[in-house]
């Protein structure tokens, strides 16, 4: 069984159909899932899953209790470092969920570099993933570093900068001078 991290901007209240296409597939290959319990992609995505019944999920979160967990699963608390603010607070669950996963699967709204920054945790562990890019209206898969850096290229140096302050330094060694 494979594992898949399904996460994504917290802006996406309705999911494309290509990707709910694509999730139907992991559940029909009952390929485990590892999610997050943002609102927005991951609380559709889990609204998804529950919907079908699926049982091979793990909801990760940083509070003591799960923001969503809408199937009841599995939660695995993954505490912040006690100085994280803001978006930080998140950065460790969601690194573990890149470690433990195959492979990953974002939608994008175009723009977060939460989402963003996820991706590049994946393709620098060597692990393929899929992006629904919805600003754009595409769908590709990032295998490595240049092809995160194409990704990025689209939605502008702001963004890029966004994503970057949201990196480790060892996440930023990873980038092309």
């Amino acid at each position: 069984m494979s594992m898949i991290f399904i996460g994504g901007s917290r802006a996406i209240y309705e999911l494309p159909e290509p990707a709910i296409t694509r999730i139907g597939a992991i559940v029909a290959a009952e390929h485990g899932v590892l999610i997050g319990d943002a609102s927005g992609a991951d609380a559709e995505v889990q609204g998804l899953l529950a919907g079908y019944g699926y049982e091979h999920v793990g909801v990760f979160h940083a509070g003591k209790e799960p923001r969503n967990n809408l199937g009841d699963w599995a939660a695995y608390h993954v505490p912040s470092p006690d100085d994280a603010t803001g978006d930080f607070v998140h950065a460790a669950k969601d690194r573990e969920m890149a470690r433990r996963a195959d492979f990953g699967m974002m939608v994008w709204d175009g723009a977060s570099p939460g989402t963003a920054v996820n991706a590049l945790r994946l393709v620098i562990a060597n692990k393929p993933c899929v992006i629904y890019d919805l600003a754009r209206g595409s769908v590709a898969t990032t295998y490595n570093v240049e092809d995160w850096c194409a990704m990025l290229r689209h939605a502008g140096s702001d963004i890029r900068r966004q994503a970057e302050a949201r990196m480790t330094p060892d996440e930023r060694l990873a980038l092309p001078g």
